[in-house]
């Protein structure tokens, strides 16, 4: 027979699909008048981290390598902040998202756009589209330059 409370059940289920921080979890699983199950809940949360069913790092490695094709370091680091993650899990991440980035920011600028740009209104179109997708100026100059490089 099953010894686990509903909440753990319905925590696994959540865990099985995709990974979650803790906070994250926690807000899925959270009654908001009752008091008495928020205790309950933090040792069910608890208990999952312990076995190893709940991990922010792994989450957190997820979360960027998912998100690297699609979008820049920034992004990712708030995207990761805003999920609960702690600034030491993140700052682990954040060199192995440097060493790609650029790589990453020369790929979302290709299947985006064939050229680079021939007026200022079409060069800030594409710093403002590389800059929403969370890339730093520096790198959207060393992308817009490298694409000139490539069409001359």
């Amino acid at each position: 027979m099953d010894t686990r409370s509903p909440i753990e059940i319905r925590a696994l289920r959540y865990l099985a699909r995709r990974e979650y921080s803790r906070r994250e979890l926690e807000q899925k699983l959270s009654a908001p008048s009752d008091s008495g199950e928020t205790e309950k809940l933090a040792e069910v949360l608890d208990k999952l981290e312990q076995q190893g069913f709940l991990s922010e790092r792994r989450m957190a490695e997820q979360v960027a390598r998912t998100r690297r094709s699609r979008f820049g370091s920034q992004r990712i680091v708030h995207e990761l902040k805003t999920k609960g993650i702690d600034g030491h899990l993140i700052d682990g991440i954040l060199p192995s998202l440097k060493e790609t980035e650029l790589e990453a920011a020369l790929n979302i600028w290709r299947k985006k756009y064939d050229h680079p740009p021939g007026t200022r209104e079409e060069r800030g179109k594409q710093i403002r589209f590389m800059m929403n997708r969370g890339f730093s100026m520096e790198t959207i100059q060393q992308v817009l330059a490298k694409a000139d490089e490539e069409s001359i």
